[in-house]
């Protein structure tokens, strides 16, 4: 049991005491359960004397009876006290020796008891946006060139832009050519930008068979070293030019990309950018409510939270500036331990805040909910079996996107109680870079 405490803010200071033959006894018990199914040389499982098991593994048993016995004090004191840890405690069991009594000292935090929160008394902004139907008619024609045909032209044509050119190329600066500036039968997708400014314009108006000179200047800013800001001479030659033929907008078409008819995919697309809008719209009331929350809720935090907090970004920090080379080298991306301390508060701060009003208005992260977030994760990479697998085996992984769509399905819970006052915007508002929370 403890006999004494010693208690600042969050943080705890205990010391007990646990008597040597409370030890032994302890110890006792855990070789008689180790002893039913181990085997030694003589004897019989479950047959093995205490004194015998004592001579071999009274140390290891030793140790995990005080572990056993520190963590039932620290249980008892825990439900008599009616608090929860912040993190595991730190054990001090400095000057024991094995057959004499326990000291020992428990350090740890404790989390905070959330205050009421009244969030009818915030307000927040929710944007509301008009699809324009120009929208829909450029999703479809995006549709329809992904579905043309590249034709190929009769030599006479000359290339236009949309146009494939399928070309040779052989780069030079001055007369010297350079490594990585020659290519044969490339298909070149013209006002593409796929390659540098200039080129692509001047292939617009030539035909099959044509050999000509391309002059360029490569930007500033481009990747080599050693064409940055140069000027640039290819000779290129034109093989055939394929022109994109794009499918009639019928039914037909829209049974095609999954709808039974043209009316049927322009609802589907009006549908697609509303939710979008309307996701976007809910993402900027969460920030908006976040700030508030970090603003107005006053709430003492646990330095072990904190500290962890601010380790995992240092860490972060440290392997980014490891793998960025020369562009991490200025002011900009030097660690500053004040800057990141406040930020790591901040989403100390709010986590405890939605966990706390999560848990006591019941939300709850379903096993649907975790399927549709790995499943629209998994959506986005090449192989999406690759991200099955790895939270199949990584479950802190699994718990971390739990801890993920917990949250935000208690903010989405919060924003039910707040002000929501509208703004009608344009839509391209509602995409523009949220700030990071």
């Amino acid at each position: 049991m403890f006999t004494k405490e010693k208690i600042k803010d969050l943080h705890y200071s205990v010391n007990g005491t646990i008597s040597a033959a409370d030890v032994q006894a302890a110890a006792d018990e855990i070789l008689t359960e180790y002893g039913k199914t181990a085997k030694m040389p003589g004897f019989r499982p479950g047959h093995i004397p205490l004194s015998v098991l004592r001579q071999k593994f009274n140390a290891s048993a030793t140790s995990e009876a005080v572990d056993k016995l520190m963590n039932k004090d620290l249980n008892d004191f825990i439900a008599d006290k009616k608090i929860r840890l912040a993190g595991a405690p730190k054990a001090d069991l400095a000057g024991w020796e094995f057959g004499k009594d326990v000291e020992y000292t428990l350090e740890f935090d404790i989390l905070p008891t959330l205050p009421a929160v009244d969030l009818e008394k915030f307000t927040v902004t929710k944007k509301t946006t008009t699809l324009d139907e120009k929208e829909v008619d450029s999703a479809i024609e995006n549709l329809r060139k992904s579905r043309s045909t590249a034709e190929k032209q009769a030599d006479s044509y000359k290339a236009a832009n949309g146009d494939t050119a399928v070309i040779d190329f052989k780069g030079f600066i001055g007369d010297d050519a350079f490594e990585g500036g020659t290519a044969e039968k490339h298909h070149l997708i013209l006002g593409s930008g796929a390659f540098i400014p200039g080129f692509e314009d001047q292939i617009i108006g030539h035909k099959a068979g044509d050999e000509f000179d391309v002059n360029v200047k490569f930007p500033k800013e481009y990747h080599a070293d050693n064409l940055a800001g140069k000027d640039a001479r290819f000779a290129v030659k034109v093989h055939e030019v394929r022109k994109h033929i794009l499918p009639e907008l019928t039914d037909d078409f829209a049974k095609t990309v999954g709808q039974e008819s043209v009316d049927a995919l322009r609802e589907h697309i009006r549908k697609i950018y509303n939710d979008q809008y309307a996701e976007a719209a809910q993402r900027d009331m969460r920030n908006e409510l976040l700030d508030i929350l970090a603003d107005k809720v006053k709430l003492e935090l646990p330095e072990t939270l904190v500290e962890q907090e601010l380790g995992m970004a240092k860490s972060e920090h440290d392997r980014n500036h490891a793998n960025c080379g020369d562009n991490c080298k200025s002011d900009d991306h030097k660690w500053d331990e004040k800057k990141e301390r406040k930020e790591a508060e901040r989403r100390v701060k709010l986590g405890l805040i939605l966990a706390e009003w999560g848990t006591q208005n019941k939300v709850e992260v379903t096993r649907d909910d975790l399927q549709q977030a790995v499943w629209a994760e998994a959506s986005r990479y090449p192989d999406p079996k690759q991200v099955f697998e790895f939270y199949n085996k990584n479950q802190n992984a699994l718990a971390m996107l739990r801890g993920m769509i917990f949250e935000r399905k208690a903010l989405d819970a919060m924003l039910t109680h707040v002000k929501q006052k509208e703004k009608a915007v344009k839509p391209e508002e509602l995409f523009q870079a949220a700030p990071v929370k």
